[in-house]
């Protein structure tokens, strides 16, 4: 009998390690889901940030052409020739 009380009480205290160990497992996961989820705003918001920062090279790159730069005087022309065929396109379809 005195066997078999020792069973009993090393499974509960087994069990006991395993539910102790369950918790502070899931605690770990909600944590690192927090975190996982703060990393991924984190990496829109630089995605966003890397975009306007794009747009904004591009728009200087285009201002600097337009005051004189030799640089990226053939962009200008083109981004010039390709709004003067889209404005060209919309006055046909004005006229029609």
């Amino acid at each position: 009998m005195g066997n078999l009380s020792q069973l009993v009480d090393s499974l509960e205290n087994r069990v006991s390690k395993l539910l102790h160990r369950h918790e502070r497992l899931k605690q770990e996961y909600a944590q690192l889901e927090s975190e996982f989820t703060k990393l991924q705003e984190q990496s829109a918001s630089a995605e966003k940030e890397v975009a306007a920062l794009r747009d904004k090279n591009t728009s200087l790159k285009l201002a600097n052409s337009m005051l004189g730069s030799d640089q990226h005087k053939k962009d200008t022309k083109l981004k010039i020739n390709a709004l003067v065929r889209e404005i060209d396109h919309c006055i046909a379809q004005l006229s029609e």
